[in-house]
């Protein structure tokens, strides 16, 4: 996939799913209020545009008016090397867990060696769910109040970009790279995991039938949580497909 050769030097907000205009406006003022103008919406439940969210933006209208809007959670994620999910319950998934301020100083130091990040806001009424969590490299969990975890969209979209606007204050721009490759694309992770979820299909991997969900998610997530270069994945490709023609040619 060929990429811009400017690449954003903040991190991409992506609301998921979110149900009201309102909330996603006042996202919208929470991110201006601290620089940040890279917002991504997936399938708004009211659709798009909303003129609620407008009204409710205000002065920062401007990221309302760019805002990308994405079908679905791989679209709004095929471009990125690093995702963090935010969440307030607790996730049956083996992922580093950032507290906001560690993830966003984490998210600065990838940033500034040139990778592309995101982070993923839940809709309001129950955040987000295993399959979204699944694509994230790392969760972010805030602490709050056990007996009321709830946080409001644009509150959680107002804690991260404050804790990005400390990290980038003593975070220098400094790029890293690795010799001779390039991170791995969201979208290459995403053919990555289907590519291995077919084959393993007609091997019959997947079974007994209760257990095909929980297989499935299991798999995803171990692929979000590895951090791949553009070689590691075709050196998996190739494996699989010389896989499937040492078993046809056993035949």
């Amino acid at each position: 996939m060929t990429r811009p050769v400017s690449l954003p030097k903040i991190p991409a907000f992506v609301l998921v799913r979110p149900q009201m205009g309102e909330n996603i406006g006042a996202a919208a003022r929470a991110m201006w209020n601290f620089g940040l103008d890279h917002m991504r919406i997936v399938a708004p439940r009211d659709g798009w545009p909303n003129p609620a969210a407008v009204a409710m933006a205000s002065g920062a209208g401007r990221l309302l008016d760019e805002a990308r809007l994405c079908p679905d959670l791989p679209d709004a994620l095929a471009d990125c090397d690093f995702v963090l999910a935010t969440t307030a319950r607790g996730r049956d998934m083996t992922k580093p867990v950032f507290a906001p301020e560690a993830a966003m100083a984490e998210a600065a130091k990838r940033i500034a060696r040139g990778e592309r990040v995101a982070v993923l806001f839940g809709p309001e009424r129950a955040g987000l769910e295993n399959e979204d969590v699944a694509r994230a490299n790392a969760i972010v969990s805030v602490p709050v109040n056990p007996a009321f975890a709830s946080l409001n969209l644009a509150q959680c979209v107002l804690l991260m970009g404050y804790e990005w606007m400390r990290a980038t204050g003593s975070v220098t721009d400094v790029t890293t790279e690795m010799a001779g490759t390039e991170w791995a694309s969201g979208q290459e992770i995403e053919h990555l995991a289907a590519h291995y979820e077919e084959r393993l299909e007609e091997a019959g991997f997947f079974f007994p039938a209760h257990k095909v969900a929980s297989m499935k998610l299991n798999l995803r997530n171990m692929w979000s949580r590895m951090p791949m270069t553009r070689a590691d994945v075709q050196m998996m490709h190739g494996m699989m497909r010389q896989m499937v023609r040492w078993k046809d040619r056993g035949k």
